[in-house]
């Protein structure tokens, strides 16, 4: 993940100053040279690391930290706020037209995954806002960029306008704006053409497009794998377009998030949205305050919450906290529990989200995975009977499951030790539920 090396630097550095009972110019200094450091390796501009430690001192000196009892909340609260300011403070959400479609003109350079982006936005404004959404492939240029589109479009369930590669892309996109002022859409996407590089041909074609349907948006599509040379392809497309904000892609990978911390202070264009993986489903709308919580190790619950809301439905929660409760747990309820955490992501990404937890090496996270993995196949070699009625699992029946699924009798124990645990855990609660006291480890959470 993007951010993952930065974001441990200033755990530690932050842990450092929470550990000073008063702090001085010297130690203050200490820890600004680290932070220096720490966005310098994280590939951030130094024009703009430059310019972020001395807001934090002038901010400090301002706050008259070294003053305070308790100085290392005060420092915290200064870096998140630089941190967010840096990476674009207040809200950068689309603002969607009323009575009329809102047009969005998606733009960038050949090779970045504008097509499958274009696809992205368009699943999660239906999926997640419930907009009725068109896309239109102006991509005439690259050879089957139209059928990708149509392919990404039928994937998410919504209808891709094309007028085949022959059309001029500047009547194309006309016309899919008619078509979407006509059948009351409520987003139109244009996925316009790229280059390898910058040049004339291409910025002349999107001009003549934005000028002829005026898009509400026109929204960059920058690699965060590609460094402080998104800024300069950013710059450029701004130049020409006036840019309303920029898509950054492969935020999940192991960019190391520089571009991501500087592109907004450089350019003036926020960014609007965030790829997180392959899936269509993997693109989230940025909130800065948010990245900057988990930057600096305070997790991210409010997106971890959207994030369940938007995978689990509520009724059926309830449904299956109510059995739990009641006892009537199976292997079909464990294994039906696992897939709808696989739902929600990686085992790192969510543990991300939970302020206080500790950082999981990449070892770590492979194992959990993997053992996720075992549960899943040992629980679908057995019978719809066994996995009701786990009681009933002697030897014989695990030799077979084993044989099934390529497993152990030792791997499938596991699993089963597992499960009564888990309804152990379900029995006790249920009888706090009925007492009414509270469960020990949860006195100091406010339950």
């Amino acid at each position: 993940m993007a951010f993952e090396s930065l974001s441990e630097r200033f755990q530690k550095i932050l842990k450092s100053v929470r550990g000073q009972s008063r702090l001085t110019e010297q130690n203050m200094n200490d820890m600004l040279k680290e932070v220096r450091v720490a966005l310098l390796e994280a590939d951030v501009n130094f024009k703009v690391v430059k310019e972020f430690v001395e807001n934090v001192k002038q901010k400090a000196i301002g706050e008259e930290v070294y003053y305070k009892l308790n100085p290392s909340q005060v420092v915290v609260k200064i870096v998140h706020d630089e941190l967010t300011a840096l990476l674009g403070s207040g809200e950068s959400e689309i603002q969607y037209q009323r009575n009329r479609p809102t047009v969005i003109m998606l733009v960038g350079l050949q090779g970045t995954g504008k097509t499958t982006s274009a696809g992205k936005l368009a699943y999660l404004m239906k999926k997640k806002l419930g907009k009725k959404v068109l896309l239109a492939a102006g991509d005439v240029y690259r050879p089957a960029a139209i059928d990708q589109l149509k392919q990404v479009a039928s994937q998410v369930g919504v209808p891709c306008f094309d007028m085949g590669t022959n059309a001029n892309p500047v009547e194309i996109a006309k016309r899919a704006k008619d078509m979407a002022f006509n059948e009351h859409y409520d987003v139109l996407i244009i996925d316009t053409a790229g280059r390898l590089q910058i040049d004339e041909p291409l910025m002349k074609e999107l001009n003549n497009i934005q000028s002829e349907v005026s898009p509400d948006e026109v929204l960059l599509l920058v690699d965060a794998m590609s460094g402080q040379d998104a800024i300069n392809v950013a710059n450029a497309f701004n130049e020409q377009l006036k840019l309303t904000g920029i898509v950054m892609s492969k935020l999940d990978g192991d960019a190391r998030g520089g571009s991501a911390l500087s592109i907004k202070h450089l350019t003036g264009v926020p960014i609007k949205f965030a790829g997180v993986g392959e899936k269509l489903s993997d693109l989230e709308t940025f909130h800065p305050d948010r990245m900057a919580d988990r930057i600096l190790g305070m997790g991210d619950v409010v997106s971890l919450v959207e994030k369940v809301q938007e995978e689990i439905d509520e009724k059926e929660a309830r449904r299956d906290a109510q059995k739990m409760l009641e006892g009537n747990f199976t292997l079909e309820d464990m294994l039906a529990q696992l897939k709808k955490v696989q739902k929600l992501g990686s085992i790192s990404s969510l543990l991300k989200m939970i302020p206080g937890m500790p950082t999981i090496t990449e070892e770590q996270k492979l194992a959990g995975e993997k053992e996720m993995k075992n549960v899943e196949v040992i629980i679908n070699s057995m019978t719809p009977y066994e996995r009701r009625h786990p009681e009933c699992l002697k030897n014989s029946r695990k030799v077979r499951i084993a044989k099934g699924c390529g497993k152990t009798n030792a791997d499938i124990n596991r699993v089963l030790k597992k499960f009564d645990q888990m309804k152990a855990a379900m029995k006790q609660m249920k009888q706090y539920q009925k007492s009414g006291r509270v469960p020990p480890g949860l006195g100091g959470m406010g339950f």
